[in-house]
């Protein structure tokens, strides 16, 4: 989309702090760090949330899954680390690209504010 901040960075008209990059999802830190270690994997195809995944999308989302443990290891967090999904504004998405947060490094409580 052409209007969406995620695929704009993604596109690189955006500048990021890549962490990872393929064919089919992109990771970046977030540029407003809620924890020592926070940063986002996304997919590059567009969806604009977790309530507008289909069965085909399912294998993207795994592999998003996968991507963000092996960089909260390489970020050395440990096993102890957080997977964030937000659907809707009410829950605090504000950029509607799906996008996981990873926080860690520091001990988390819940539940979160």
């Amino acid at each position: 989309m052409a209007d969406c901040l995620f695929c704009k960075i993604i596109k690189g008209d955006i500048p990021s702090d890549r962490l990872y990059e393929d064919d089919d999802v992109y990771a970046f830190r977030d540029i407003s760090p809620q924890a020592p270690v926070h940063f986002l994997v996304i997919p590059k195809k567009h969806i604009s949330g977790p309530a507008a995944l289909t069965e085909e999308d399912e294998k993207i989302i795994g592999k998003m899954m996968r991507v963000g443990a092996d960089i909260a290891k390489q970020e050395e967090v440990g096993d102890a680390f957080r997977v964030v999904f937000n659907n809707g504004a009410g829950a605090g998405q504000t950029v509607f690209h799906i996008h996981m947060h990873i926080l860690g490094g520091r001990s988390l409580s819940w539940p979160p504010g």
